[in-house]
Formats: structure tokens, C-alpha cells, sequence
């Protein structure tokens, strides 16, 4: 009840501000990106990947990254960095739970988020990140609701089965080559 009370004050939503998302590949290159807030400028994204590595150098992987500009929030899906900047002085969890529910809505329209999957469906993914995120508010993060207003089938990638090892006559003791 106290939390009801509390979210209808609007101290909960102000806390939640992200000023923008972007997807990146593993070398820093933005794939897609949405900016909710315009305070703090695009290029900031440029700094991200060269201070991950830093981290990783150190043996000090921090989902957190604070800047004199922004702040960095991000998580790593498969081969893509999701991340999100923010100025104020956001609810943090609040912020990495948004991160991963935008995993997994993608997820439902094109099975994996990666970086091939963000290319081949960046449509789709800007509206999910426009019916997602309002002025950098969750807002609808079902993906049963969203799938309602967003009907366009996404692409999905297809996962190549192997044959069985029978059917191809690979004997797991036998060196290959072997005639």
C-alpha cells in the first residue's frame, strides 16, 4: 500500500529516467539506439566500449560505469551490449530490469538477440523500443500486450541441426582424415 502511495506521488518515476538505449556489437559499434531525453548528447556512446575494456583489463567488470557526462548501464546478451545512459540519479535496478525484460521481449518476437537478429529485424526493434520506453519510463513491458499493437512477424533465426553422428558414419574413436 505504501508502494502504491509512493508510485502515485511520482517519486518512483522520477527515479527511473533513462536518457537513452543502445545496442552495440562486441566492437562498439552501435547497431540501433533510441534517445528518450535529448540531455545528453549521442557521441558519449563512443566512449563506452574503450572504458569496458579498461575494466576488463583490470579484472574489475562493473555493470556500472559513472562518467562526468552520464552514467552507464549495461548487461551483455549473447554478442550485443545493451546499454542505457542516464544523468540522473536513477534507480539502478529499476534500470537493469528494464535492460533485461527488453531482452526478453525481443527474444519473443526473433528467438536470440543478436547481432545479426538486431540487423535483420531493426524495424521491429525500433517500435519495441518506442512502445517499451516513453520519454525514459517503462511503460508496457509485456510481450503479450505489445504483441497486440505490434503484428509484424519478426525474422527469425534459424539454428542449423546437426545430423546424428549415425547417419554420418563418425566413429567418436577414429581420428579424421583416417581412410
Amino acid at each position: 500500500n505504501c508502494l502504491i502511495h509512493f508510485y502515485k506521488r511520482g517519486a518512483f518515476r522520477r527515479r527511473m529516467a533513462c536518457s537513452a538505449i543502445y545496442f552495440l556489437d562486441m566492437k562498439g559499434k552501435v547497431l540501433i539506439s533510441r534517445n528518450y531525453r535529448g540531455d545528453i548528447d549521442n557521441s558519449v556512446i563512443d566512449k563506452f566500449i574503450g572504458l569496458v575494456n579498461e575494466l576488463d583489463d583490470d579484472n574489475n567488470m562493473n555493470p556500472l560505469i559513472k562518467t562526468e557526462e552520464c552514467t552507464f548501464a549495461f548487461i551483455k546478451h549473447s554478442n550485443v551490449y545493451v546499454v542505457a545512459t542516464t544523468r540522473k540519479n536513477s534507480n539502478i535496478t529499476m534500470l537493469f530490469s528494464l535492460l533485461h525484460r527488453i531482452c526478453q521481449v525481443m527474444q519473443e518476437y526473433f528467438k536470440e538477440v543478436e547481432e545479426e537478429s538486431i540487423r535483420d529485424n531493426f524495424v521491429i526493434c525500433y517500435e519495441l523500443l518506442d512502445e517499451l520506453v516513453d520519454f525514459g519510463y517503462p511503460q508496457t513491458t509485456d510481450a503479450k500486450i505489445l504483441q497486440e499493437f505490434i503484428t509484424q512477424e519478426g525474422y527469425k533465426l534459424e539454428v542449423a541441426m546437426k545430423p546424428p553422428p549415425a547417419v554420418t558414419n563418425a566413429v567418436s574413436w577414429r581420428s579424421d582424415g583416417v581412410k
